[in-house]
């Protein structure tokens, strides 16, 4: 997992941006390619009117904007706001990596190569990089009907393969059943 954070200083002497640091501050995000999987953070002293202005700008790109700014090198100066975007990446360092022959090993030792396919292609399918960081909070309370869907629809669903006149599953209920087999 790879982070890099992005810094841009903007004016905002009465708590909203100054003219013109819109545009520079949308030109900055164009020229980072800011998109999924970055996320936006507004620090400094300034009025929750330049948080909304940055949000609306980065609204354009997609991005919905993040608490909490993480730590930069740097003070904040008064009348003006930084704006931070923390992108992360995941990805396999070194992968791959062919520095021994691929051959039978009699030592029991699992080859240089081994595990690089999956933990790559595993890099590259997770859509959200920080998820592999603290994943994500679930709702606090637990909907069991949303948990019984799935149930619900594989119970339902019929089955692929079947012969017409066939049944579709040989289920019972409990008033079918006697302590010595069924009815």
């Amino acid at each position: 997992m790879t982070t890099a954070n992005y810094v841009f200083d903007a004016s905002a002497p009465s708590g909203a941006l100054a003219p013109g640091e819109s545009d520079r501050l949308n030109g900055w995000f164009l020229g980072l390619g800011l998109g999924y999987g970055d996320s936006v953070y507004v620090d400094g002293s300034a009025g929750y009117s330049a948080r909304e202005q940055v949000a609306r700008i980065a609204g354009k790109y997609g991005i919905l904007m993040s608490n909490s700014a993480p730590v930069t090198e740097g003070m904040v100066q008064p009348g003006s706001v930084r704006v931070v975007v923390a992108r992360r990446r995941a990805e396999v360092p070194g992968c791959p990596n062919w520095s021994t022959v691929a051959q039978p090993n009699f030592e029991n030792r699992s080859m240089s190569n081994f595990g690089c396919g999956v933990n790559s292609n595993f890099a590259m399918q997770v859509a959200n990089p920080e998820d592999l960081l603290h994943g994500r909070e679930g709702p606090a309370a637990v909907d069991a009907a949303t948990g019984a869907k799935a149930i619900q629809m594989y119970r339902n669903w019929p089955l692929t393969g079947i012969s017409p006149g066939q049944n579709l599953r040989p289920l019972t209920t409990p008033q079918e059943t006697t302590s010595g087999g069924s009815k």
